[in-house]
């Protein structure tokens, strides 16, 4: 019998947490924070840009990047990549192309899905733990048979584009894909240990300590830096969240769902975004794609800055049952930051000692550069990782010489 692990593979929220952004969702603006005669430039400076209004959409962009099947055709045609994907006939040829799998073996691998198999729930469908007939365990996300077929199939023939051309430790695996009359079979590496979310809730018995928190923060901003830098063409994640994070018995982080990811604007073109709808988790969604509907892969980055104030503080990204100045977890520790009362924010399951607290100040402090509302103030998430190996290279040299 299957474990009742619960897993994120499914595009989309799953249920307990935010649902998915449309265009619609409400705006969330930053008051300036406090200041103190401790406040240094930066800190200065982070609270300066907070207190900017997001404005409407340019009524002319610069060289965007059209949203458009056409468009994405084009760019894939020009690299030599999969683009038949898109074509009329894509089911046929799915089939051809997936001889390793067939649906009679997914089938019987579990039990004609059955739900003692099901290990997670999604706005893509359900996710079944199976074990093929060579032996090998593997998550099977079975999408869901929707009156939006159209917006149903564009999001999974995105993921299967998305992770045929990726291969990184940090990012989930592909093996392959299937269609079958109406089922739609996604087959992608089972990753046993759970959501990071799930672990900052304690859910899976085990505290986080910080350095393996500082692990996951950098596994996930290389794996990230790979799609911005080094995949051809180059490609935006647009859900990064800690749902979205799966743990590996080690506790190494794998970046997973890539039902909403997107092509990079084509800097070769001089394009400077991708002009798209908006799709993204309450929460992580970056305010300036937001408010303009231009996609970078700042947007990306302004998650990750999100994602980074989560995983130090354990809080969810909005807490509703929190009073109110205290509901958005990052404009709270905004607040405190820039108040000097940083350390209030660490996640009171971590001890306070002089390693946690030194890697507890810089990483906010990068964190929120990455928040900056336009995506001009953020770094790249080349520089992220860079600026974390040395944080975490730091705490651990701080920690060996306090034992």
């Amino acid at each position: 019998m299957p474990s009742g692990r619960r897993h994120s593979y499914g595009g989309g929220s799953s249920p307990g947490t935010a649902s998915s952004y449309s265009t619609s969702t409400p705006k969330y603006r930053f008051s300036p924070a406090a200041t103190t005669d401790k406040s240094n430039s930066f800190v200065r400076w982070i609270s300066g840009i907070f207190i900017s209004c997001f404005t409407p959409p340019d009524a002319v962009s610069s060289k965007a990047f059209d949203d458009s099947e056409h468009s994405v055709r084009s760019r894939r045609s020009s690299t030599g990549s999969v683009q038949r994907h898109y074509g009329n006939n894509n089911a046929k040829e799915t089939e051809n192309q997936n001889q390793r799998f067939t649906f009679d073996e997914i089938n019987e691998a579990t039990k004609n899905f059955s739900p003692s198999f099901r290990i997670g729930q999604g706005g893509f469908g359900t996710v079944y733990k199976a074990k093929l007939r060579d032996g090998s365990t593997v998550a099977i996300k079975r999408a869901k048979k929707s009156l939006h077929d159209e917006r149903q199939g564009a999001e999974f023939m995105s993921e299967i584009q998305t992770l045929s051309q990726v291969t990184h430790l940090s990012l989930v695996r592909y093996y392959g894909y299937l269609v079958h009359n109406d089922e739609k079979l996604l087959i992608v590496e089972y990753v046993p240990n759970g959501t990071l979310r799930d672990h900052l809730d304690c859910k899976e018995g085990k505290i986080l300590d910080m350095a393996t928190r500082l692990d996951i923060a950098t596994d996930i901003a290389h794996a990230i830096t790979y799609l911005h830098m080094y995949t051809q063409p180059p490609l935006i994640h647009r859900d990064i969240k800690s749902s979205n994070i799966l743990l590996t018995e080690n506790f190494r982080a794998k970046v997973a769902d890539f039902g909403f990811a997107r092509l990079a604007p084509d800097s070769e073109s001089g394009a400077t975004h991708v002009s798209t709808q908006v799709k993204g988790t309450a929460g992580y969604l970056d305010p300036e794609y937001l408010t303009t509907y231009q996609l970078t892969d700042k947007s990306d980055v302004y998650s990750f800055g999100v994602l980074l104030v989560e995983l130090l503080t354990g809080r969810r990204p909005i807490e509703l049952h929190r009073e109110q100045k205290e509901r958005i977890t990052i404009r709270w520790g905004i607040k405190k930051f820039t108040s000097g009362d940083t350390i209030s924010v660490l996640d009171p399951k971590l001890q306070r000692s002089p390693a946690n607290n030194l890697a507890l100040e810089k990483v906010l402090e990068m964190a929120f550069q990455c928040l900056a509302p336009t995506r001009g103030s953020r770094p790249t998430m080349k520089k992220c990782s860079e600026i974390l190996w040395g944080i975490r290279k730091d705490y651990r040299e701080l920690l060996h010489t306090s034992l």
